[in-house]
C-alpha cells in the first residue's frame, strides 16, 4: 500500500514539471517571434508617438522579461500546489494506516472454544468441564458438548469459518472402539475422510486439538480412538494447533503417574497455546528442521525462555511436581536419541552393529542394580526386577479418594479390606450369607479382603464400577504379606468395634466377631496377581483362618502353583468366547485359551473347587449346552449359580434391573443345567441371595449332603502337609461336614438359618438381588 502511495505522488510531481517546462518554452518562442516582427516597426515610428505611447512601447519592448516573470510566478504556484497535495496525501495515508492497525487490534482471532467429549465412565466428561472452566477464566467463551448431540454433517463445516477452536476429549472403550456416545461421530468422520464427495479440504480452516483417554494394558488398541480422530481430522485438512495428548489409566506406564496428571500436563500446554492464538500469533517453528537448513520462523531465545517460564508458573499454580510431558502423535519420542544425535542415514551394512550395540546396552541395563535378585514367590519363581523405589504405587491419590468414599479401608499401596453387609446382619442375628448356608461359614467372623485391588477384567457387573486399577501383570510397588494381613485384621476389628453397644447387636456374636475365623479373598480385583499370594495364604492358615479365594480364570499357571486353600473359586461368567468377551471384557488378547486352561488347572486341584456362574438375563442364560461342556472340562466339586447383582446405574456398564433374573428364573435354569450333568445334583438354596448350589454326588453320603466344611480338620491337614514338605496331601473329602436340613434345596426355610430372625424393611420392595 505504501509503495502505491509513493508511485502516485511521483507521477503527480513529474506531470507538473512537464507542464511548467512546456509553458515556459511556449512563452519564449512567442516572445522571440514577436520581437523580430516588431523590431523594424520600432525604428520607423520611434519619434511619432506620444509619451504614453512611448511607455507602452517600452513595455512591449521588454515583454520578454514580463513573460518570464509570469511564467516563473505560475511555476512557483503550481509547485506549491503539488507539494501541498503530496503532504496532505501522506497525512491521509498515515491516518489510514493507524486506523487499519487499530482495526487489526480489535479483530477476534478466537471466537470461542468448543469442547467435545466421548465418555463411558464420565472421566472425559469431567475433564471437559474442568477445561471449560479454565478457558472461561481466560475470558474466552467455552462450551462443553456431548458428542452424541452434535450433528457433524450439518455443523462441523461451520467451525471452519467461525474462528472457534474445537477440542476433542475421546476415550477408547472395549476392543479399541469408541464410547457409545461417540460411535456415530467417529463413524461419520471416518467415512468422510475417505469419501471423494467431501473432498480433502472439507475441514480446511478447522482448528482442533485432541486428547485421548485409554489404558496401555490394552496393548493392541491403546488410545486408538484419539489417534484415529486426530488422523481423520487431519486428512480433511483440519489444522492441528498442538500435538495430540494421551492419558493413560495404567499408573505404571503413565507418563505423569496417572491419567489425571497426564491431562493436567496437556491442559497447561493447551491453555498457553490458546492464549497465543487469541493474540493472533502463529505456531512458531522449533527450528529443528529435518533438512538441517536455516528457518525463517525460528523462535528467538527470549521467546523460548518466556514460554518456559509460563509453563513453569502454570505448573506451580496447579501444584504439580510432574514434568510437562505429552504423548505425541507425530512420533516425538525420545527412544532413539542416539540415532538422532548422529544426524545421518544408517547404512544397511552398519545396521547389524547398531543392533548388537542395542542388545549389549539392554543386557547391561538388565544386569544393573548391584545384581539384585528378588524371589517374588513360588507362583512366579525367581525374577529380576527393577529397584522397588522406581516402581509406582497401584493406588493413586485419585483412586484412594474414590475407594475410600466407597467404604474401603486401604492397606499399604495395593490392598484393602471392607465390612460385608452380611457380617453386619449376622452380628444382629438377622441371618448370614449364602456361604453360611452352603458351607457353614460364620458370617460375623468373616473378613473380606484382597491383597490386590487390580484386576485383569472389566466386567459389566463389577460392583466397584471400575474404580479399581486394571493390569495383566504385577508392575507396582509390593507390600509384604505380613504387613497386609496384620493391617487387614486390625482394620477389620476396628470396624467390628464400631458395633459395640449398637441396638440389636448380640453381645456373644460381637465378641466372636473380633476373632477372625474366615477370610474371603473376593473383595475386589484379582488376588492371585499378588506375587506373594502363597505366603499370604500360609499366614492365614498359621492364624487358623480359612481361605476362600476367587479368581477370574485368566492366570492358569498361578492356579497350578497355588498352595492348598480351603476353597478355590473360578468365576465362569459366560460359556462362549463371544459372550465372555462381552461380559467380562478381559484385557488379555488370548483370554479364551487362558480361560480354558484355568478350568483345566482347577480340575488338577485336590482340595475343594467351585465354579461360580453369574446369570445376566438376556446375556448368558441361553448357553446351557456350553456351560455343561465347561463343567465337564474342569470337574469342579461345586457349582454356585447366582443371579447378577444390580449395583446401581453406572456409565461404565449398560446393565439395568431388567438384566437381573428373578429367583424362580434362576431355579429353572439350575434345574435344566443339573439335568444335563449326570454326576451333579442341586444341593442347597439361599433364596435371599438369589443363589443355588449344585454339588458333585461324591458329597452325598448315604443319601445325605455333606457340603459343609470341617474347618478345624482342614487346619490340621494343612499343618501336616506343611510339616511333611508336601509329601502328605489331602483331598476335599477329608474335611467335609454334614449339611443341616434347613440349608437344603426344597426346605421351607429356603436357606435361612432358623436360629436367626429374618428382617424385612418396611415400605421397601423385596431385595431379590442378594449381596
Amino acid at each position: 500500500m505504501l509503495l502505491g502511495q509513493r508511485q502516485v505522488a511521483h507521477s503527480i510531481s513529474c506531470r507538473g514539471l512537464c507542464i511548467l517546462i512546456a509553458m515556459l518554452t511556449f512563452f519564449v518562442v512567442i516572445t522571440l517571434w514577436i520581437s523580430r516582427v516588431s523590431a523594424s516597426d520600432t525604428k520607423v515610428s520611434q519619434n511619432a508617438h506620444s509619451p504614453s505611447e512611448s511607455y507602452l512601447q517600452s513595455i512591449w519592448h521588454n515583454r520578454l522579461y514580463l513573460y518570464s516573470a509570469a511564467a516563473l510566478v505560475f511555476g512557483v504556484w503550481f509547485s506549491l500546489k503539488v507539494a501541498l497535495k503530496k503532504k496532505k496525501f501522506s497525512k491521509d495515508s498515515e491516518a489510514g494506516k493507524s486506523n487499519e492497525g487499530s482495526d487489526r487490534d480489535t479483530v477476534f482471532h478466537v471466537s470461542g472454544v468448543k469442547i467435545f467429549y466421548g465418555s463411558q465412565t464420565g472421566t472425559a466428561k469431567g475433564f471437559a468441564e474442568e477445561l471449560s472452566e479454565e478457558v472461561k477464566m481466560l475470558g474466552i467463551p467455552a462450551e462443553v458438548i456431548d458428542i452424541k448431540d452434535y450433528d457433524p454433517d450439518d455443523q462441523l463445516a461451520d467451525e471452519c469459518v467461525n474462528k472457534s477452536v474445537c477440542v476433542f476429549l475421546m476415550a477408547t472403550y472395549t476392543d479399541g472402539e469408541p464410547t457409545e456416545n461417540a460411535e456415530w461421530f467417529c463413524k461419520w468422520l471416518e467415512e468422510a475422510s475417505t469419501d471423494f464427495r467431501y473432498g480433502k479440504t472439507y475441514l480446511k480452516g478447522l482448528r482442533y486439538a485432541v486428547f485421548g483417554l485409554g489404558n496401555s494394558v490394552y496393548v493392541g488398541h491403546y488410545n486408538t480412538v484419539g489417534t484415529n480422530m486426530d488422523k481423520w481430522l487431519w486428512m480433511l485438512s483440519g489444522v492441528r494447533i498442538m500435538t495430540r495428548g494421551e492419558g493413560d489409566c495404567n499408573v505404571v506406564k503413565s507418563r505423569n503417574g496417572s491419567i489425571q496428571a497426564d491431562f493436567l500436563a496437556w491442559k497447561v500446554k493447551f491453555l498457553i497455546r490458546l492464549q497465543a492464538l487469541v493474540k493472533g500469533e502463529k505456531k512458531s517453528c522449533s527450528g529443528n528442521c529435518k533438512t538441517g537448513g536455516s528457518c525463517e520462523n525460528k523462535r528467538k531465545d527470549g521467546q523460548e525462555e518466556e514460554e518456559e517460564e509460563k509453563e513453569k508458573a502454570a505448573l506451580q499454580n496447579n501444584s504439580s511436581e510432574e514434568d510437562l510431558v505429552e504423548s505425541s502423535s507425530d512420533g516425538e519420542e525420545s527412544g532413539l536419541q542416539d540415532e538422532k544425535t548422529s544426524g545421518s542415514v544408517v547404512d544397511m551394512e552398519d545396521l547389524g552393529n547398531i543392533m548388537s550395540s542395542a542388545k549389549r546396552a539392554k543386557s547391561k541395563e538388565e544386569g544393573r542394580g548391584d545384581g539384585q535378585m528378588v524371589k517374588l514367590s513360588k507362583v512366579n519363581g525367581v525374577k529380576k526386577i527393577e529397584d522397588e523405589g522406581e516402581r509406582r504405587e497401584m493406588i493413586t491419590p485419585v483412586l484412594r479418594v474414590a475407594l475410600t468414599k466407597q467404604g474401603y479401608k486401604l492397606i499399604g499401596s495395593h490392598s484393602g479390606v471392607k465390612l460385608c453387609r452380611w457380617t453386619k446382619s449376622m452380628l444382629r442375628g438377622r441371618g448370614g450369607c449364602y456361604k453360611h448356608t452352603f458351607y457353614g461359614i460364620e458370617s460375623h467372623r468373616c473378613m473380606e479382603t484382597t491383597p490386590s485391588l487390580a484386576c485383569a477384567n472389566k466386567c459389566v457387573f463389577c460392583w466397584r464400577h471400575h474404580t479399581n486399577p486394571v493390569g495383566t501383570e504385577w508392575r507396582w510397588k509390593m507390600d509384604p504379606a505380613e504387613k497386609i494381613l496384620q493391617e487387614a485384621m486390625e482394620k477389620h476389628q476396628s470396624m467390628i468395634r464400631q458395633f459395640r453397644g449398637v441396638p440389636g447387636v448380640k453381645p456373644e456374636r460381637y465378641e466372636e466377631g473380633l476373632a477372625v475365623k474366615h477370610c474371603a479373598l473376593s473383595l475386589v480385583g484379582e488376588p492371585i496377581m499378588y506375587p506373594e499370594i502363597n505366603t499370604f495364604i500360609r499366614l492365614l492358615h498359621t492364624h487358623r483362618i480359612s481361605s476362600f479365594l476367587v479368581t477370574n480364570a485368566q492366570f492358569p499357571q498361578e492356579i497350578r502353583s497355588l498352595v492348598p486353600v480351603t476353597q478355590l473359586y473360578v468365576s465362569v461368567d459366560a460359556s462362549t468366547k463371544d459372550s465372555l468377551k462381552k461380559i467380562d471384557r478381559p484385557l488379555f488378547k488370548d483370554f479364551w485359551p487362558r480361560f480354558l486352561d484355568s478350568l483345566r488347572a482347577l480340575g488338577e486341584k485336590r482340595q475343594r473347587t467351585v465354579y461360580r456362574l453369574t446369570l445376566v438375563k438376556a446375556w448368558n442364560v441361553e448357553e446351557m449346552q456350553s456351560y455343561s461342556e465347561l463343567i465337564a472340562l474342569g470337574q469342579p466339586d461345586f457349582i454356585e449359580v447366582k443371579g447378577v447383582t444390580y449395583c446401581g446405574e453406572s456409565s461404565a456398564s449398560s446393565l439395568t434391573m431388567a438384566n437381573v433374573p428373578w429367583h424362580q428364573e434362576v431355579v429353572a435354569f439350575v434345574q435344566q443345567l443339573a439335568d444335563m450333568l449326570p454326576q451333579y445334583e442341586i444341593a442347597c438354596e439361599h433364596e435371599h441371595s438369589n443363589c443355588l448350589l449344585i454339588a458333585h454326588t461324591k458329597f452325598k453320603v448315604d443319601g445325605e449332603w455333606w457340603t459343609w466344611i470341617d474347618y478345624e480338620r482342614f487346619q490340621e491337614l494343612v499343618q501336616v502337609q506343611e510339616e511333611s514338605g508336601g509329601q502328605r496331601g489331602f483331598s476335599a473329602l477329608d474335611y467335609m461336614a454334614k449339611t443341616p436340613g434347613w440349608a437344603l434345596f426344597g426346605a421351607n426355610e429356603q436357606g435361612f438359618d432358623p436360629t436367626d430372625t429374618r428382617f424385612q424393611r418396611r415400605n421397601k420392595t423385596k431385595d431379590i438381588s442378594g449381596c
